[in-house]
């Protein structure tokens, strides 16, 4: 894998050396330049954890993923970039209340100057900052976020809403291989339990706010306004290389 065609990939270039400040514009950019996408999914294209064949679909071929995906590679990336990093899994708390299944989501817990934070890019509408485990209270345009210790090893990802501190999901920082995760990469791409099997989701940060295509709706968030609009199947390629730079045939 090229690490420099990587970085070209979200217009960025491999740091002088690992700083948090340098982690933080790796995280952000990412999240404007790659989105969170599972079209893979819905065509029944097998998705495998094989940092090679990620490589190839979401460098090579300007495509986005889930996940196991983007959190997979980004965190080789940093890896690569002289940067302190596990591969840590979380559980996901929906919005009824209840819980995904047990450390189904992968993300990268990454120690830089005496500090361990969580950096997730992939996790859809999310922080795109990394996320101090000390409770610190981090704002980006999307929101507010906190990590607060459940119980040993465990913290949970909060955002600010309604007036009330909301769970988004539970991590625990034990190190795993990213190959551990094979058997939740193919629940969440074969079983109807999965939310990615239903329909199209791709979605990726701007400046300003996020652009979501969910099924046949497109939503645009800028400066805290949202627009809605459904779209017709024959916008859709033009959509998703406009919006997402995700080009007709790569996928």
């Amino acid at each position: 894998m090229n690490i420099n065609y990587y970085f070209s990939r979200f217009l960025a270039k491999k740091p002088d050396s690992p700083t948090y400040e340098s982690l933080a514009a790796l995280q952000n950019k990412h999240m404007l330049h790659v989105p969170f996408e599972n079209l893979d999914v819905l065509s029944q294209t097998p998705i495998i954890i094989d940092l090679e064949r990620i490589f190839r679909k979401v460098i090579v071929n300007l495509r986005g993923g889930f996940c196991y995906e983007l959190n997979g590679l980004f965190g080789w990336l940093l890896k690569e970039s002289g940067y302190e990093v596990s591969y840590v899994s979380a559980t996901v708390k929906k919005p009824d209340g209840t819980w995904t299944i047990e450390g189904s989501h992968a993300t990268n817990l990454v120690t830089v100057e005496n500090q361990s934070y969580i950096v997730d890019v992939g996790f859809g509408d999310s922080v795109r900052k990394p996320m101090p485990l000390n409770g610190e209270v981090v704002r980006d345009v999307s929101g507010s976020y906190r990590m607060t210790n459940v119980a040993e090893h465990m913290y949970d990802l909060q955002r600010w809403e309604d007036d009330v501190w909301k769970t988004l999901y539970r991590v625990s920082t034990l190190p795993k291989k990213l190959t551990d995760f094979t058997p939740m990469c193919e629940f969440n791409q074969t079983s109807a339990d999965s939310p990615f099997v239903h329909k199209r989701l791709v979605t990726i940060a701007t400046p300003t706010g996020r652009i979501t295509l969910s099924g046949e709706t497109l939503t645009v968030t800028d400066g805290g306004k949202k627009t809605k609009r459904n779209v017709s199947e024959e916008e859709i390629p033009d959509i998703l290389q406009n919006h997402f730079y995700i080009i007709k045939g790569f996928y």
